[in-house]
């Protein structure tokens, strides 16, 4: 949830205080098992980014990069279930002291490789002072699903100029059971303060693969159209077929056919026009697939696992269709049937 904190001027020091207090407040509400305030959350599709030096790492103005900044208290990553890898997390009592950073594994990775980035010392763009390392967490998403974990680095909101106003908590309940509660508390702490833009990470994520979405849903109903479709042309034909030969059906039934013969005669009919069809459009779906897996993020073009499931329903929506037809032609009485002709 954000915090309308235009309507309301706060000094440095009271506002931390407040804070700290709402904090404490909000994780005593049933249900919550943790919170904690950041500059942003992820998938929210806020990003802040700055030039970054590290200790004992050259890097080439031309290749510089630039990494995320997010401004996190304490309980952050225990909040949004980010491992610690190793170190440790922020704490109150930092406030005041050397000025502290958490990098996730994909800062290490470029900037310290086979070193201990614990107790090493980065400078931001734009910072007089550094910040001591004191722990590494795992990488986390914050922008865009579709991209790789950004290179990041957390400072501690509570030894900034400014404190953030996005407060995120943890239930072991539905979210929604807590909005009242917590709408009261932030009431009682911050007077003339509102809560605003409250969602859920869930919510968050969702809105962030809006196009996916969409295009599973168009792709769910065409296929449906066409799985439907399918089945009507096939019960059609079928019905028919079994109605033109009534006759040969009577014939075989009264030589000694059984029920059985006839089920055979009309099911093998129906999966051989199915057969062809998936002759000839399994290869093309085969072919195809490495588009579909292009726009679809996690998707392997290897995997054979989706033409195979198209395949076995079809077979399963022809089986279905012929089911009226197949026991229209075991119903057939030889004398009717002679007698029609």
């Amino acid at each position: 949830m954000g915090l309308d904190t235009t309507r309301r001027d706060f000094g440095r020091e009271p506002v931390a205080q407040l804070y700290k207090d709402l904090l404490e407040r909000l994780e005593a509400v049933p249900g919550v098992r943790s919170a904690t305030l950041s500059g942003m959350t992820p998938i929210s599709g806020a990003a802040g980014s700055r030039f970054v030096s590290v200790e004992g790492f050259e890097e080439a103005p031309t290749t510089r990069r630039r990494v995320m900044v997010n401004e996190v208290a304490p309980g952050y990553f225990e909040t949004f279930g980010t491992p610690l890898i190793a170190g440790r997390d922020f704490q109150f009592a930092d406030e005041g002291r050397t000025r502290v950073a958490i990098v996730n594994e994909a800062v290490v990775r470029h900037y310290f490789r086979d070193r201990d980035p614990l107790g090493r010392q980065l400078r931001l763009e734009g910072d007089s002072l550094p910040y001591e390392v004191v722990g590494v967490v795992a990488d986390a998403k914050y922008a865009d699903l579709r991209i790789p974990a950004p290179q990041t680095v957390y400072l501690h909101a509570f030894q900034q100029g400014r404190l953030p106003s996005v407060f995120s908590i943890r239930t072991a309940v539905p979210p929604a059971t807590v909005a009242t509660d917590v709408r009261r508390i932030v009431h009682d702490v911050l007077k003339g303060i509102s809560v605003a833009n409250v969602t859920t990470l869930t919510e968050q994520i969702d809105a962030s693969i809006v196009p996916e979405r969409l295009m599973a849903t168009l792709s769910g109903f065409f296929g449906g159209i066409g799985v439907l479709l399918a089945a009507l042309g096939l019960f059609g034909l079928l019905a028919y077929t079994v109605a033109r030969r009534t006759t040969e059906i009577g014939i075989r039934i009264a030589l000694g056919a059984t029920r059985r013969d006839v089920t055979y005669m009309v099911l093998k009919h129906a999966l051989s026009l199915v057969c062809v069809g998936l002759a000839i459009g399994a290869p093309v779906a085969i072919w195809i697939r490495r588009i579909a897996a292009s726009m679809l993020d996690g998707m392997s073009a290897e995997t054979l696992w989706p033409s195979v499931a198209a395949v076995v329903v079809t077979i399963g929506v022809a089986l279905l269709a012929a089911y009226v037809p197949v026991r229209r032609a075991t119903r057939v009485e030889p004398l009717v049937a002679l007698r029609s002709e």
